[in-house]
């Protein structure tokens, strides 16, 4: 038998594992409601949350049923091996979402390596931008499903119109596109914030503050030149 090569990333390059569902639609066709369900939404946050925690990542993102997180240039975790990455990676998604939903699911990884900050804010802009065009396409479709079309119907309907059909689609229909949850619409970010928690020196018998971490979930994420600043602001840290 050959030997297994073990592939390493390179050095001094930002990471980001990018897990999907496996066979997601065909598993929340019959449970969850269509375009968007809040439950479902809740487990990939919290399938996000064990990614992002147990990994030590420093920023991570979530649309539809795929995440997508980010690891500084030094991160060394794994001794930077591609196969545990991906391995171990899909194992804690999987693995995380399962226990929750008490449904066996499976997730895929995969892991692109960026060699500047650039090419990262590139990379959560175009996925943030297919999250916004996953749900003006999802909402469409479903609506005229509800209206009665048929699955193929509804797509040959859609297919080739402009984003502006869509959005007039929907308001004829009692809906501004532009109003629905903002996680639905751009995705949701989680990352690190700071926080100040008070508390009670006993030897000094004195009052005081520590500052500790925790995971914020961010379902207003900014978009466009914002978001790319936004993005940013996790790169720069240290510089």
């Amino acid at each position: 038998m050959g030997r297994c090569q073990n592939l390493r990333l390179l050095p001094g390059t930002h990471t980001i594992i990018r897990a999907d569902g496996r066979s997601f639609s065909k598993y929340t066709s019959s449970i969850f409601e269509k375009p968007f369900d809040l439950k479902f939404h809740e487990l990939m946050v919290e399938t996000t949350k064990a990614l992002l925690s147990e990994l030590g990542g420093i920023y991570a993102y979530t649309e539809s049923d795929e995440i997508s997180v980010l690891f500084p240039p030094d991160w060394a975790l794994f001794d930077r091996s591609l196969e545990k990455i991906v391995s171990i990676s899909a194992s804690i998604a999987s693995a995380t979402f399962t226990g929750i939903a008490r449904t066996a699911v499976n997730f895929d990884s995969r892991v692109c390596s960026a060699a500047n900050k650039s090419q990262v804010v590139d990379y959560f802009l175009w996925r943030q931008a297919d999250a916004t065009r996953c749900a003006l396409n999802g909402w469409s479709y479903w609506m005229l499903r509800k209206n009665g079309e048929t699955g193929e119907n509804a797509a040959v309907i859609l297919e080739k119109k402009s984003i502006a059909f869509k959005n007039e689609l929907l308001f004829q229909n009692g809906i501004n596109f532009n109003e629905l949850p903002a996680w639905q619409r751009r995705g949701t970010g989680l990352y690190w914030e700071k926080y100040e928690k008070p508390g009670y020196n006993p030897i000094a018998r004195q009052e005081v503050v520590a500052v500790r971490r925790r995971l914020k979930v961010d379902e207003e994420l900014p978009i466009k030149d914002e978001y790319k600043e936004f993005i940013y602001g996790f790169l720069n840290v240290g510089d």
